[in-house]
């Protein structure tokens, strides 16, 4: 199963190397490190992929 791999628009040419790429499954969210595309994924439902995302915006 293959995706697309989004990674912030606020990563632009400054500090870019440091991101976190996000891909889409049916049922799980997967994020990498962008450095290593070919690395380790961590795969986490989309509830706490959403529960995750209010956490880091408060």
């Amino acid at each position: 199963m293959s995706t697309t791999w989004r990674k912030s628009s606020h990563s632009g040419t400054q500090g870019g190397s440091d991101c976190v790429e996000v891909g889409r499954f049916p049922q799980a969210i997967a994020l990498r490190d962008s450095k290593d595309p070919n690395g380790p994924k961590l795969l986490i439902t989309r509830n706490h992929f959403a529960a995750l995302v209010t956490d880091l915006k408060r």
